[in-house]
């Protein structure tokens, strides 16, 4: 009997393994460099069978964006939506007709995802493919599904692990509707953050008792913990992680992602707060040692790590092989022939001064949006392009990500003011000279930094933040408030995405249907030749902080 009890009394260590935004990231490969890379989801297999011999008392789940990104996702969902593979590719034997990832993570055996906005990207038929093909649920407890349209999501999980009963709900950023096609999420409503998660862990409590409960999100955080500090653009609404653990009574982790950030642990409300990076680049483990209590049990301790990937972990085999007729397609397509370089082209110093490599995107914008002025940012500052031939592997380096190509109808004032948004992306001179300081505010992620073309203007970084934008002109002449504009923009910006809420304002008048990065590759198999220089339409000054 004293045996027993012992046993009884001895406490449980619960392991919850976390993968967020692996963007279709399978093998540790950099498609766009054609070079070995310490990340994807090949890599984390190993750690995540590491881990479970270490304790078997496991459970895994994904944070969602995890069927869009990297090119191997890319040509499988073109293939679904249209039933053709792009520029001309054709199968080799059998059609592959199970999404990548879908197959990746079922051999590993997850427990469950969260859906991320990135899933919506391809329209819901593509969304519904690869959801069926998971043996694990899809989870937003926060999004609403009328049952004539698909089939709705689950809101969480409950699952008994070593007797302790584990709750996970699933949690999509409300924030959807603000960037993609509403035929992307036709019939579908979002709803926020404190009020969904509020309702389902009640209804948790009432219904399952569990022992413990998780917020695995497709969110992150509006503000710096250190600080305290909003980041701008940010209302918290599309990302609410602090929020629900301010609010919501009864959660003990909240498991998180799309900021493509990483955080090992922070407390917030007694909340434990956990963030794996993106791409497959580590692994989450957040661990709960509890002890049995009367009936139930009791937290004693909660604490997470992160286990980063290296050159010393082997990919798993099986995800190897499970990948491979994919990876064997998808570099058939990037290694054809697409178009001519003029010169050695480099986009290292993009972000800080203009260059051909960004204004080949921009004229690809304002060519298909018939628009009078673009904005893109520089997504890739390691895009190289060797005089000679270049190959879609190459173009389509320039841009990383899913993004349509959207045209705004604004106005002058609107241009101005995202421009001066963009412009956040730099410090003020600490002195006239510029001569001392960091001069990139490192708050402001790159991709962030938009750069026009079709106007002419200068950042000048002696003066503070909203005042830089200067000599701003349109066709040769002084742009004015009032001037009507139409404006090539990402969906994401359209969207208001990272402080570019006036763009929100404008009307939407033209969409591509298509992917900017397929354009892209279309305008230049049909152009043959890429821009040999940049134009010079915009400059930072002074000349002092250019020379840095």
């Amino acid at each position: 009997m004293l045996l027993c009890a012992t046993l009884w009394a001895q406490p449980v260590r619960i392991s919850l393994l976390v993968t967020t935004d692996l963007h279709g990231n399978i093998l540790p490969y950099d498609y766009f460099s054609a070079r070995p890379a310490e990340r994807g989801l090949a890599k984390i297999a190993t750690l995540i069978r590491e881990e479970r011999k270490r304790n078997p008392n496991s459970l895994l789940v994904d944070c969602g964006d995890t069927i869009q990104g990297a090119p191997l996702e890319a040509v499988y969902q073109q293939w679904i939506r249209t039933g053709k593979l792009p520029h001309g590719l054709s199968f080799v034997g059998k059609p592959l007709d199970r999404d990548p990832m879908m197959v990746a993570m079922n051999a590993l055996g997850f427990d469950a995802m969260a859906v991320g906005n990135h899933e919506y990207n391809f329209g819901l038929k593509n969304l519904g493919r690869a959801r069926r093909d998971a043996k694990f649920p899809w989870l937003s407890a926060n999004t609403v599904v009328p049952k004539q349209t698909m089939e709705p999501f689950a809101p969480y999980i409950v699952k008994t692990v070593a007797g302790v009963k584990i709750a996970i709900i699933g949690f999509t950023t409300p924030a959807v509707p603000s960037w993609e096609k509403p035929e992307n999420y036709k019939g579908l409503r979002f709803l926020d953050g404190v009020e969904a998660i509020g309702k389902t862990v009640a209804e948790l409590k009432a219904r399952h008792q569990p022992d413990l409960i998780v917020v695995a999100s497709h969110a992150g955080l509006d503000r710096d913990l250190k600080t305290g500090a909003v980041r701008a653009g940010d209302s918290g609404f599309e990302n609410p992680v602090v929020q629900i653990a301010e609010k919501v009574a009864g959660i003990d982790a909240i498991v998180f992602g799309h900021s493509h950030q990483q955080l090992e642990q922070a407390m917030v409300n007694g909340v434990l707060l956990h963030q794996p990076k993106n791409w497959g680049i580590s692994l989450g483990r957040v661990d709960f040692e509890l002890e049995r209590s009367g009936m139930g049990w009791k937290l004693l301790s909660k604490t997470a790590k992160l286990i980063p990937v290296t050159k010393d972990v082997a990919p798993d085999p099986e995800v190897m092989a499970l990948a491979k007729p994919y990876h064997e397609l998808t570099e058939r397509y990037l290694n054809m022939p697409v178009t001519e370089s003029p010169a050695d082209l480099d986009a290292a110093f993009g972000r800080v001064e203009d260059t051909a490599v960004v204004d080949a995107v921009q004229a690809v914008q304002l060519h298909y949006a018939k628009a009078d002025v673009s904005l893109t940012a520089l997504f890739n500052p390691r895009v190289r392009f060797p005089k000679g031939k270049v190959t879609v592997r190459q173009v389509a380096a320039l841009y990383l990500y899913d993004n349509e190509l959207y045209v705004v109808e604004g106005n002058g004032k609107m241009l101005r003011e995202a421009l001066e948004n963009a412009a956040r992306y730099y410090r003020t001179c600490p002195d006239p000279s510029c001569g001392t300081g960091e001069l990139i505010n490192r708050s402001v992620i790159g991709f962030n930094y938009d750069m026009a073309q079709g106007v002419e203007y200068e950042i000048d970084l002696t003066k503070p933040e909203g005042q830089r934008v200067r000599n701003l002109r349109f066709r040769g002449k002084p742009l004015e408030d009032a001037q009507p504009l139409r404006i090539a923009v990402n969906n994401y910006r359209a969207g208001g995405s990272a402080g570019y809420g006036m763009l929100r304002e404008g009307r939407i008048v033209w969409k591509s249907g298509e992917e900017i990065r397929n354009l892209i590759v279309e305008y230049y198999t049909q152009h043959k030749v890429l821009p040999a220089r940049a134009d010079g339409n915009w400059k930072v000054v002074p000349e002092t902080a250019r020379r840095r």
